[in-house]
């Protein structure tokens, strides 16, 4: 506010004016941030990927232009599928417990870059089974488990491994009949 010109009005004589300038400044800054996948700046675009040169141009308080420069990290999704074969029961990771085969249930957890790791279940049941082994015999009988009875039994239980690799369990009911013995006492002459 202090510089000064002189020229000569229109009467001849000087004219002094001083000049009382007011200087406003531009300004710049630089918006970072961190996002999953996709994100949608100040300038109304959608980023997919990383990106620190996209500039967006606002007019500040003093009037002025500033210039922000985007600073973007772009980290992605992961996903993936939890193949699991089973017998029977199945309890997961979201809590869920399954009878049945799914390959429809989905869990999201983070990833180590802080986004979603969507993880789909791949689940097959396979079922055990039973059966009763109904067993007639004389005096004794050896089973598959080794043992050998020799009186009658509807509790004993043996378990292998089925085609499905699930347990089968097996009754025994086995009904042990007795032989005997008796004396036949004869007397006889010459011949019988």
């Amino acid at each position: 506010n202090t510089a000064t010109y002189i020229y000569t009005n229109v009467s001849g004589c000087d004219s002094v004016v001083t000049l009382d300038l007011t200087i406003n400044n531009s300004n710049g800054s630089t918006d970072t941030h961190f996002a999953c996948d996709t994100y949608t700046w100040l300038d109304g675009v959608t980023y997919t990927a990383s990106n620190n040169t996209a500039t967006y141009i606002y007019t500040n308080v003093s009037g002025c232009d500033s210039v922000v420069t985007l600073d973007l990290t772009i980290t992605s999704s992961s996903s993936g599928t939890d193949v699991v074969e089973a017998c029977d029961i199945f309890t997961w990771i979201d809590g869920n417990t399954y009878i049945s085969s799914n390959n429809t249930a989905t869990h999201t957890l983070t990833n180590a870059l802080g986004c979603d790791s969507v993880v789909t279940l791949d689940l097959t049941i396979n079922n055990s089974n039973g059966s009763t082994d109904t067993q007639v015999a004389c005096d004794t009988y050896t089973w598959l488990d080794g043992n050998v009875y020799t009186t009658s039994n509807n509790t004993a239980t043996y378990i292998y491994t089925n085609a499905s690799g699930c347990d089968s369990v097996v009754t025994l009911d086995l009904t042990i009949n007795n032989s005997n013995g008796s004396t036949d006492t004869q007397v006889a002459c010459d011949t019988y």
